[in-house]
């Protein structure tokens, strides 16, 4: 199963939707950085992904995006093969 780091929030409810789904789906772990406690950190996730919203999702070194970016590459089938295909 792929690595899979997530760029969250304390109080984020596509944070928690993204969360379940990719637990869902087999992500037995996922690191969260908590950009609400290290200003560094949303510094380093802006510089990444060029976005400023939580969730930003990524799976190995691929960024999925967000929550809803997230949802729309499940529902076309590619979440699981991604999960899949990187090691973790």
């Amino acid at each position: 199963m792929a690595a899979v780091k997530m760029f969250t929030t304390q109080v984020c409810p596509f944070c928690q939707r993204a969360k379940m789904l990719l637990k869902q789906r087999g992500a037995a772990v996922i690191e969260e950085v908590r950009i609400d406690l290290d200003p560094v950190q949303r510094d380093a996730m802006v510089q990444l992904t060029g976005r400023r919203t939580v969730p930003q999702i990524f799976i190995g070194d691929t960024h999925v995006g967000g929550c809803d970016d997230l949802i729309a590459l499940d529902q076309r089938g590619g979440l699981l093969p991604l999960l899949q295909d990187q090691p973790a």
